[in-house]
C-alpha cells in the first residue's frame, strides 16, 4: 500500500489548477472561438473571411490527438455546406462524425493504418479543384499520424528512424527536421497535393513557439528546413550511421540536391492558403493563473516556452521553489508558479515512464526535505510516455516516502523508471485521453508557510 500522499490541501489546489488550464485548451470550443458562419454563407476565420458560395466543395482533412473534437465543431459550425473529408487521430481519441470519417493510428510511432489514412487524405486532395475548399485540422500528433512515407521508403525503416530520434534526446523541432524529408504529406506535402484548392488550416499548437512549419509538422506551410539539415541532425545525435540505409541514401541525395526540396516560404502554392492558431500552451497557462489566483494564490507565469532536459529543468524548477519559500521571490507565498513546454529524455535505461513523469522524479529528488513546495507535471493531451499517465506530483516528502517503501529514487531515475516510482506511491496524474494537446504543463506551488 503506498505510503500517504503529499500534503492534501496542495495537491487538490494543484490539479484543479491544472484541469483549468485542460478546460482552457478544449479544442471543441477553440475552433468555436476563432471559426463563424457569417450571413450570406461568408466563413470567418483568423479575420478574414471566405465566401462560401465561390466554392464548387468545402472538403475536411487532417490529423493528430485533438482534431476530432476540431472536426466536430467543424461539423456543427458548417452543416450541410460541409460535403466530407477524413482525419486520423491517435488510438482512443476518435469520435463519432457525421461527415467526416474518422482512421485511427499508431502514435508516436506510426503504423500502417496511419499509412492507409494519410493515403485517403492524398486521394481526397489529388482530386481537388481551383473551386474547392480544403478546411485542414492539425494538432499535436500529426507529426506520428499523417504518415506518407517517400518513394523508396518501407514504413518499418521510418518506423525505425523515428524510434531512434525519440530515444536520443532530440527536440521536437530536429525531429520534425527530419519526418519533413521522409514524407508525402509533411512540410507543406498537403498543400502541394491539393494544388490548385484553396486551405485553410486552423492548428491547435503543441510546440514551443508556435512555430506553424513544426507542428504537425507543417503539412500546409512552407518548410524553412532542408535536407542538409536533417542530415547535420541526425550526425549530431549520432544516429547517422544507425538509420535504416534507404533512409540514409534519400537524405545524402536531397541534401547533393538530386532530391526536390519541400516547397519553400515565396513559394505560389502557398498563395490562396491561410492559417489561424485556436489554441496555445500561454492560452492554457492563463486559464490556470486564474484559477489559482481564485484560490488564493499569487500567480506568475515564467514562460510557455521551458526546452531541455527532463533532469536539468526539474532541478532549476525546485530552485525557484526553494527561492520563493526562503525569500519570497520571485513570488511571495503562497504563490503558484506556471511555466510549460516540451523537454526532452536521453533514455539510458529500460523502465517505463515519459518526460513528465521523469522530471517530477528529478524534482522530487531536488526538493527532498523542503517543506511546502509540491511540482506537478502533466502532458496536456492525457499521456506521458508510452504509458497511462499524464504526469506525476511530487513534494519534499517524496523521494522519503519512496525510500520507506524500498524504492531509492535516484535508482528509478537512473533506469528511466518514473512511471513505476509514482505508481506505487500513488502519485501519478491519469487524466484519460483529453483530446487535447498544447505541449505540457508545470506548476510550482508555495503553501503559505513560506517567506
Amino acid at each position: 500500500m503506498a505510503d500517504s500522499p503529499p500534503a492534501a490541501s496542495l495537491r487538490g489546489d494543484a490539479l484543479r489548477v491544472l484541469h483549468a488550464a485542460l478546460a482552457a485548451a478544449d479544442p471543441e470550443e477553440a475552433v468555436k472561438r476563432h471559426l463563424r458562419l457569417l450571413p450570406g454563407g461568408r466563413l470567418e476565420a483568423g479575420g478574414r473571411i471566405w465566401e462560401l458560395g465561390r466554392f464548387r466543395r468545402v472538403l475536411a482533412v487532417g490529423a493528430g490527438k485533438a482534431t476530432a473534437p476540431m472536426a466536430r465543431a467543424l461539423e456543427e459550425i458548417l452543416g450541410e455546406r460541409l460535403d466530407g473529408g477524413t482525419i486520423v487521430v491517435k488510438d482512443g481519441h476518435g469520435l463519432p462524425l457525421r461527415r467526416i470519417a474518422v482512421r485511427e493510428a499508431a502514435h508516436p510511432v506510426p503504423d500502417g493504418r496511419g499509412v492507409q489514412g494519410t493515403g485517403e487524405i492524398l486521394d481526397t486532395l489529388a482530386a481537388c479543384g481551383a473551386e474547392d475548399l480544403v478546411v485542414a485540422l492539425i494538432s499535436g500528433g500529426a507529426s506520428a499520424l499523417l504518415t506518407a512515407p517517400v518513394e523508396g521508403i518501407g514504413l518499418e525503416e521510418k518506423q525505425e528512424t523515428t524510434r531512434l530520434l525519440l530515444a536520443c534526446g532530440a527536440t521536437i523541432h530536429e525531429m520534425n527536421a527530419v519526418r519533413k524529408h521522409l514524407s508525402r504529406a509533411k512540410g507543406g506535402g498537403l498543400v502541394r497535393a491539393a494544388h490548385p484548392a484553396r486551405v485553410l488550416t486552423l492548428v491547435l499548437s503543441d510546440v514551443v513557439g508556435d512555430d506553424l512549419d513544426v507542428i504537425g509538422p507543417g503539412p500546409t506551410v512552407p518548410d524553412a528546413s532542408r535536407y542538409a539539415d536533417a542530415v547535420a541532425i541526425l550526425q549530431r545525435h549520432g544516429l547517422w550511421d544507425r538509420i535504416p540505409e534507404a533512409v540514409r541514401r534519400h537524405l545524402a541525395a536531397g541534401a547533393a540536391g538530386d532530391r526536390p526540396e519541400t516547397p519553400k516560404p515565396g513559394d505560389p502554392l502557398f498563395a490562396g492558403s491561410a492559417t489561424v492558431i485556436v489554441g496555445s500552451c500561454l492560452q492554457a497557462l492563463a486559464a490556470a493563473a486564474r484559477e489559482a489566483e481564485a484560490a488564493g494564490y499569487r500567480s506568475l507565469i515564467l514562460s510557455s516556452k521551458i526546452e531541455g532536459e527532463a533532469r536539468e529543468v526539474a532541478r532549476a524548477f525546485a530552485a525557484i521553489g526553494r527561492e520563493c519559500r526562503d525569500s519570497g521571490h520571485p513570488l511571495a507565498p503562497p504563490a503558484c508558479i506556471l511555466a510549460g513546454g516540451e523537454t526532452t529524455v536521453t533514455l539510458q535505461g529500460a523502465g517505463r515512464g515519459g518526460r513528465n513523469q521523469e522530471m517530477a522524479l528529478a524534482g522530487a529528488i531536488a526538493l527532498e526535505g523542503v517543506p511546502g513546495v509540491l511540482f506537478l507535471c502533466a502532458g496536456t493531451d492525457g499521456t506521458d510516455g508510452p504509458t497511462d499517465a499524464a504526469g506525476a506530483v511530487a513534494d519534499g516528502e517524496t523521494a522519503g516516502r519512496g525510500r520507506r517503501l524500498g524504492l531509492e529514487p535516484r535508482d528509478f531515475l537512473k533506469r528511466n523508471d518514473a512511471y513505476t516510482f509514482f505508481d506505487r506511491l500513488g502519485d501519478l496524474i491519469r487524466t484519460g485521453p483529453t483530446r487535447t494537446n498544447v505541449m505540457d504543463v508545470y506548476l510550482l506551488l508555495v503553501g503559505a508557510g513560506g517567506a
